[in-house]
């Protein structure tokens, strides 16, 4: 009797006792008037370095950008980046380089904009560059996971449009795909496929450079309201969505046979959307619902049920957006295995999730080598067809982060020059001229010193 009993322990998982946590009162970013709008997006992106929000502001569009160091009650004077006409609706960190973060709005514009190390010190009005070719609002961002400066955006026109932000160039548009608003648009984890989410009930996932439909599914949920879609492991596909007695639905599929899904299950009947962020070192999925105060998270797995519920992190207030932090910026030597930046009406409360261990020492289980910051193509090979894989790194001596103040630059000089030169067809020829012009202005740079050495040595 005692073998049959034991046959039906409940299944054991390393994150069964994963426990959320706020941090104390004096660790949140207080007095921040986060925005109003009503649009599903996350309106808070996050990083080693720094928390951006999308706050309230008057007569256009603006976010704010404290670095992670600035906690405490922010005041009413400090400088945000506001040079949208209208409200800012997504905001997207570059994982490239800590520095950079992208915008989209109701201008329908996206801009993209260099955060000085500190902080902004004044207000930022003047974006690095602006990319125009949307009609409508510009709702959803996704920078490319691997390739350096490849920008994905959707927007309210059911157009997606792939960027080569160092040219400042719309590289790919796909539209004539989504009959209907887009909900969703992600990147698979080495970046050769897109999945979207349409208010038309399909899921498609594509082909990014052709812009031609691989798999879709029509009516992954039933109901009108609007499903979201990541990729997990292995290719697979999870969804959140409604059901047609609107009640709120996870479901796990595989795009090789989308009949029927591997599992679907009914969660509530709240009305928020479920947004998901899925942890592909852990196979974790946080479930934050928008307008919930909950966050639930479920272990995505190879064996039925497939999407096994681990536990959920309570809290009294609503949430109005939420922000994940890359693996890279936890702190492995408390067994963190997420964070989240969790926005109130009037502050930002970070949620640490933690794996309880008795000792201090560096947990391997929980942290394998994890994508780093280093993209392992550049744009405009990735549009010519290369595919690059991840490049991983380890976290146990900490992650220090290396990204170079530098990066940025060469791309700007070139981006000026192409954003000039766009109409008259003449990129290469000047972009070689503004090469030209920092050889020359180094080796004239190098003459100087060289004359000021000898002039030196034949005083001594």
């Amino acid at each position: 009797m005692e073998f049959t009993m034991s046959r039906r322990v409940v299944r054991t998982s390393k994150f069964r006792h994963v426990f959320g946590q706020a941090v104390k009162a004096d660790q949140c970013y207080d007095d921040i008037r986060i925005s109003q709008m009503t649009w599903d997006s996350n309106f808070c992106s996050v990083n080693p370095k720094f928390v951006a929000m999308i706050v309230d502001a008057s007569g256009g569009g603006a976010f704010m950008v404290l670095p992670l160091t600035k906690t405490g009650r922010i005041d009413m004077s400090y400088p945000t980046v506001c040079g949208h006409t209208g409200p800012v609706l997504d905001i997207e960190f570059c994982p490239h380089n800590d520095n950079i973060i992208a915008s989209g709005s109701e201008d329908c514009s996206v801009m993209i904009w260099e955060i000085p190390d500190g902080g902004l010190t004044t207000s930022l009005t003047d974006p690095v560059v602006k990319l125009d070719g949307h009609s409508k609002r510009v709702g959803i961002l996704s920078w490319h996971p691997t390739a350096h400066n490849v920008l994905m955006s959707a927007g309210c026109d059911n157009v997606v449009i792939l960027w080569n932000v160092a040219r400042g160039e719309a590289a790919v548009r796909i539209d004539s795909v989504h009959t209907d608003l887009i909900y969703s648009a992600c990147w698979n984890r080495d970046g050769s496929r897109i999945l979207t989410a349409c208010k038309d009930k399909t899921m498609r996932v594509l082909d990014p450079r052709k812009g031609t439909v691989l798999f879709e599914k029509e009516k992954a949920h039933e109901g009108s309201r609007p499903i979201r879609a990541v990729f997990v492991n292995d290719g697979k596909i999870l969804t959140t969505g409604f059901s047609r007695m609107s009640e709120r639905q996870v479901a796990l599929w595989d795009p090789k046979k989308f009949g029927e899904p591997l599992t679907l299950q009914e969660l509530d009947t709240s009305s928020g959307v479920l947004l998901p962020f899925f942890d592909p070192d852990t196979g974790v999925v946080y479930l934050c619902g928008k307008g919930d105060s909950s966050i639930r998270y479920f272990e995505v797995t190879d064996e039925a049920p497939y999407v096994h519920y681990l536990s959920m992190y309570s809290s009294k207030e609503s949430q109005k957006g939420m922000g994940y932090m890359p693996k890279r910026g936890l702190e492995v030597n408390k067994c963190e295995i997420a964070r989240f930046y969790k926005l109130h009406e009037r502050k930002c409360e970070p949620i640490v999730m933690t794996v309880p261990r008795k000792s201090d020492l560096f947990q391997e289980d929980l942290y394998p080598d994890t994508i780093g910051p280093e993209p392992s193509v550049e744009a405009d090979e990735w549009f010519e067809g290369k595919d690059g894989q991840p490049i991983l790194i380890s976290l146990k001596d900490g992650f220090v982060a290396t990204t170079k103040a530098k990066e940025f630059k060469v791309h700007k000089s070139l981006l000026k020059t192409t954003t000039a030169s766009a109409g008259n067809q003449q990129e290469g020829s000047g972009e070689v001229q503004s090469l030209r012009k920092e050889v020359k202005d180094l080796k004239a740079a190098i003459e100087e010193l060289t004359k000021r050495v000898s002039e030196l040595e034949s005083k001594h």
